[in-house]
């Protein structure tokens, strides 16, 4: 539970918060908070409900027969609630001595919602860093090309980062360019394995994605993430809907 000491502006976050977070029911989102595989033969309906109750909003967020619950608590505090109402859903049988590590699970969620939240809300960028992303550099005695703000290519790699942010195991070349392909529209064979090394290469040097140690997997980092989220949204709030009046 998050307490705010200026309530209507907890209430406006949290508004802003549902308004941000409307695609957390899709599976790519719910695997990432619960942290469990969703296929096509998970059971459940994978869906982000709205409702409001007179002026109170709450969400909710469904994985099986499990469910996170958040509403605005007596115009005070944040609400996050985590209901598990099946432990087979998570691998663990109804014994009394798996309550521990259940909490363990509902904990995680709420606090993988809470962070997912946090991130959209907070990713403002210095001037300095927005030119340095989006010009040409030299980097560690290599040129690599700037991410520029207008290229349809750039906005859909950084589209796609905001899909990985919490993904424990990090993103591979592979993964990675199957949702590039489908983010640009075209066939996953028209979207090469060289297409994507160039274009993790360029968001390596830059900073917005870092080599997990030993593997070939990749994470974003903390300024990636704050980048990823500022280009989108500018992009997708102001630049798109400017450019098609």
């Amino acid at each position: 539970t998050q307490v705010f000491d200026r309530p209507l502006s907890g209430r406006h976050l949290f508004e802003e918060v549902i308004r941000e977070n409307l695609d957390l029911g899709r599976p790519s989102k719910v695997s990432l908070i619960f942290n469990r595989g969703i296929n096509k033969r998970t059971p459940g309906t994978f869906q982000t409900r709205v409702i409001t109750q007179g002026v109170i909003p709450s969400l909710h967020v469904s994985y099986k027969s499990s469910k996170i619950k958040q509403y605005f608590k007596e115009d005070h505090a944040l609400r996050t609630e985590t209901t598990i109402n099946n432990t087979h859903d998570f691998g663990l049988g109804r014994s009394l001595k798996n309550l521990p590590e259940l909490r363990a699970i509902g904990f995680a969620a709420n606090c993988r919602l809470l962070e997912v939240e946090t991130i959209s809300q907070d990713c403002s960028l210095a001037e300095g860093v927005f030119e340095q992303v989006t010009r040409p550099q030299i980097i560690d005695g290599k040129r690599v090309s700037g991410l520029r703000f207008d290229d349809h290519r750039v906005i859909g790699l950084l589209q796609t980062l905001c899909g990985f942010l919490l993904l424990p195991n990090g993103f591979s070349n592979s993964s990675m360019r199957e949702w590039m392909a489908q983010i640009l529209g075209i066939p996953a064979d028209q979207y090469s394995p060289g297409r994507m090394t160039y274009d993790l290469r360029r968001l390596r040097l830059h900073g917005l994605i870092e080599r997990i140690p030993h593997t070939h997997r990749y994470q974003v980092t903390e300024m990636g993430t704050r980048i990823a989220f500022f280009f989108t949204k500018i992009h997708s709030r102001i630049f798109r809907p400017g450019l098609s009046q």
